[in-house]
């Protein structure tokens, strides 16, 4: 690969012009198909065969214009007095114009559901009444009959007109088991009434109403163009004295690829390798081959939305990757050639060789996280899947412009990519130098009760860090995780106040009826059983409202609407939707089934949960692969992994704290804390094992390259540490730069990913494989390198470091040839970025 490589990098600096204007056509045609045949962003995520998407299947073909996705809409007087009747009229006018639109099944108007409610009520209080005279009327009846059979039996005429008594008591008798009857019926409405008190569709005070959008396609699958429509109908043409809000179930915002955040990082990132390269071309450069890749990969991946369904979030994951891997990757290159130049090696040669030697540490980087990423496949949920096909087509494309066009552009610039002073000055910092420090001694070695002190302080501090993610919590950001001046917010805040936290996430449960051996049969029981599942569903824990919706036409189906004491993303809510599936109110009917989208959003949240140890599993199985190949150690992948696994659950525990616990969630804008986005954990397991792998590899090798040239294990590993701590850092600080710019996104989803990798990245980068590893590796000793004869044997011989390319082509200014010794800056105490098991 090395010798590939090598060839690869001098073949794009001949033909410089033509790398680049390759690239540049394909960012173009990118473009064009993008243009062509992107199509739309979901802003929600759906995983088929789920509880709840069984229910909503079972819906559609029970019932004709059900299973559909909904919408809110909330309508408040601007000075809180009660809506007029002109404002009442207006807003029944836009609701059913809304009803008309394309797309929308039904709308409701909730001053006519309202209105009907009261009609309910008044019909069972006339009807009570009814009764009670009726009762009356058959009580003076029933005196009257037993005083008439009284006289006859005083006359001795009872057996002459008994008969005719038994016939008026036998009506008597019917009349008043339809009158129980009737008043039973009547008793179960009023109690069904008092149920459902709790579902309104207009406030107590009058001051606020919630029109209901029924969309005919389901939550995930409502076009965008709908739902703005749908909007456009109230917010365009407003009601004088209200204001008018959209939950989050029908506005959904989607997050901007590029904002002043991000740009932000950008710019630290430029400021970095300004700092370390000395030079504007040399900064310049990798952050435009990083832009050119993010462009590229980007409008490629946005380009498939045409035919896949694909989440808002994807794309940015892509974004998020690219510029931060695309400015490390060509960083790594343009360093090493810098080096080189810096040691008289010609300018031609020097890109072939950095190509590959840091080239080649470059690919086997990025084939590392390409290959976790596309892990994310193995979890059998779809829109995670693509999500790490995305990142992984970033990744590809930084790793191709780094090893082709980043030697193109590095022969254009020639020797302006060093500062006029080094340009000054051949030679300098070559080989000879590197020889004189190692001669001179080297870096110092750690004691071992430095190497225990410095292993304890990594593991405590990481163990404290991950104590919060025991308490993880996984969900769906809800409308209270919005920003505070979003219209989301604003309706989830007023349904909140004036109706309940569990009306921003009403359930539909659904049960089975016995029915009957005759429709006529199934039809009079059917009225009793809905009673009996409503009366279970209310005394639950945790239900503040229940009301029933409908009943299949053959009667073996009933629908409720239950509304929650709690919000969509309270545990309360999550365990009451368990309970009711656990519930069979009907003995042999089955069990209850639950919809809706704070049930969807459950699913979701425990299906990803569900796939996370495997995903891990996989992920740490495929690190001790990797590591064994590459460092020909069995001790080394073992810490190795074990370091990921710390920094993985302290990353966790780090984001729980803050966007779960809310701790100083005030510095990044969050005002409303809740559950961890819920396929955060195993996205930040794929992409954090990518990237600890990547800073393993430049702290490992150095040290491993040391050893084999004759080190003692104690100062290989200063020596190894000394030469590829520069690079980590560097690395670790663009990465956070750009990461962290995501925090301050207004979209949560995107505001928790941006946190947990730059996070993630700074207790790998410094605390994990600069404190930790160093420190453990010391403690070892030789038996950190220790590795079987017959493993030895088998195993093929992966080199990273490009090492034999180096002796087979590397000449000095002066033609001569460069050995091995000459070149093993790993005791040098450099500020090289690229260590020297890179070279």
């Amino acid at each position: 690969m090395a010798e590939l490589l090598y060839r690869l990098g001098r073949a794009s600096a001949r033909r410089a012009k033509t790398v680049i204007a390759v690239w540049l056509a394909l960012l173009v045609a990118a473009g064009t198909v993008y243009a062509l045949f992107a199509g739309e962003l979901k802003e929600s995520f759906s995983i088929p065969g789920t509880p709840t998407d069984q229910v909503n299947q079972t819906l559609k073909q029970e019932f004709p214009g059900m299973g559909g996705g909904a919408g809110t809409v909330v309508y408040r007087t601007e000075d809180g007095s009660a809506f007029t009747e002109e404002q009442q009229e207006a807003i029944a006018d836009r609701t059913a114009r809304a009803a008309e639109a394309d797309g929308v099944e039904d709308a409701v108007d909730p001053f006519a559901t309202e209105a009907e409610r009261a009609e309910q009520a008044e019909r069972l209080d006339e009807g009570r009444a009814e009764i009670e005279d009726a009762r009356t009327q058959l009580e003076e009846g029933q005196a009257e009959l037993d005083s008439g059979r009284e006289q006859a039996e005083a006359a001795g005429m009872l057996d002459q007109l008994e008969e005719g008594l038994d016939a008026q008591q036998a009506e008597i008798d019917l009349a008043a088991e339809e009158l129980d009857d009737a008043g039973r019926e009547l008793d179960q409405g009023a109690d069904l009434m008092e149920m459902s008190e709790g579902i309104r569709m207009v406030s107590e005070d009058g001051g606020t109403a919630l029109v209901t959008i029924a969309f005919t396609q389901s939550q995930e699958e409502v076009p965008q163009e709908t739902r703005e429509a749908v909007m456009a109908i109230f917010a365009d043409d407003p009601v004088a004295g209200t204001t008018v809000d959209f939950a989050n179930d029908i506005a959904m915002s989607m997050p901007t690829l590029v904002s002043v955040a991000e740009v932000i990082g950008l710019i630290v990132a430029a400021v970095v390798l300004v700092v370390m390269l000395r030079t504007l071309i040399g900064a310049g450069l990798p952050i435009l081959t990083a832009l050119v890749g993010v462009g590229l990969a980007t409008l490629t991946a946005m380009s498939l939305s045409g035919v896949l369904e694909m989440a808002s979030v994807t794309p940015i994951l892509g974004l998020m990757l690219g510029l931060a891997v695309g400015i490390d990757y060509a960083l790594f290159i343009v360093n090493r050639h810098r080096r080189q130049l810096k040691q008289g090696v010609e300018i031609g040669e020097s890109i072939g060789l950095a190509n590959g030697t840091a080239g080649n540490a470059v690919v086997f980087a990025g084939a590392t996280v390409l290959v976790a990423l596309l892990g994310l496949n193995l979890t059998g949920i779809g829109f995670l899947g693509l999500m790490g096909t995305v990142g992984a087509i970033a990744i590809a494309v930084a790793v191709l412009i780094a090893v082709t066009l980043v030697p193109a552009l590095l022969s254009l610039v020639g020797a302006r990519i060093l500062a006029r002073r080094e340009r000054g000055a051949p030679g300098a910092g070559g080989a000879g130098d590197g020889a004189a420090g190692a001669r001179a001694g080297g870096p110092k070695a750690m004691s071992a009760g430095a190497a225990r002190g410095r292993a304890a302080v990594a593991v405590l501090a990481l163990g404290v860090i991950a104590l919060p993610a025991l308490d993880l919590r996984v969900g769906m950001p809800d409308g209270s995780s919005e920003p505070l001046e979003s219209t989301q917010h604003r309706a989830y805040a007023a349904i909140t106040e004036d109706f309940g936290e569990g009306q921003n996430g009403p359930l539909l449960v659904t049960a089975q009826l016995p029915g009957g051996p005759t429709e006529e049969t199934a039809e009079a029981k059917a009225a009793d059983y809905r009673f009996q599942v409503a009366e279970e569903l209310y005394d639950r824990d945790g239900v503040a409202a229940v009301a029933p919706i409908d009943i299949s036409d053959d009667h073996t189906l009933a629908i409720y609407q239950v509304l929650p004491e709690q919000g969509p993303s309270s545990p309360q809510t999550t365990d009451l939707v368990h309970t009711f599936r656990d519930m069979e109110p009907i003995h042999g009917t089955g069990p209850l089934g639950v919809a809706g989208m704070a049930s969807g959003n459950i699913d979701i949240s425990e299906t990803l949960s569900s796939a996370l140890p495997v995903y891990l599993t996989v992920v740490v199985g495929l690190s001790l692969v990797i590591l064994l190949l590459v460092f020909r150690s069995l001790y080394v992948p073992v810490v190795a992994t074990l370091g990921f696994i710390l920094s993985y659950f302290a990353a966790l525990g780090g984001v729980v704290a803050v966007y779960q616990w809310g701790w100083l969630g005030g510095l990044i804008g969050l005002e409303t804390p809740g559950p961890v986005l819920n396929f955060l954990p195993t996205l930040l397991a794929g992409i954090l094992f990518g990237l600890a792998m990547d800073y393993m590899l430049f702290i490992g090798t150095g040290m491993r390259e040391a050893y084999v040239h004759g080190a003692s294990a104690r100062d290989a590993v200063a020596q190894g540490f000394r030469a590829g701590r520069s690079v980590v850092t560097a690395a670790a600080i663009i990465m956070i730069s750009v990461f962290g710019g995501f925090i301050f996104s207004e979209t949560m989803m995107i505001s928790s990913m941006g946190f947990a990798l730059a996070f993630g990245v700074l207790l790998d980068a410094f605390v994990v494989r600069m404190l930790l590893i160093p420190a453990l590796m010391r403690l070892a000793g030789d038996a950190a390198w220790w590795l079987p004869r017959w493993l030895d044997r088998i195993l093929p011989d992966v080199d990273v470091e490009g090492s034999a390319l180096e002796q087979r082509h590397l000449r000095t200014a002066d033609g001569g040839a460069a050995t091995a010794g000459d070149t093993a800056p790993a005791a040098e105490p450099s500020d090289d970025p690229v260590p020297s098991g890179q070279r």
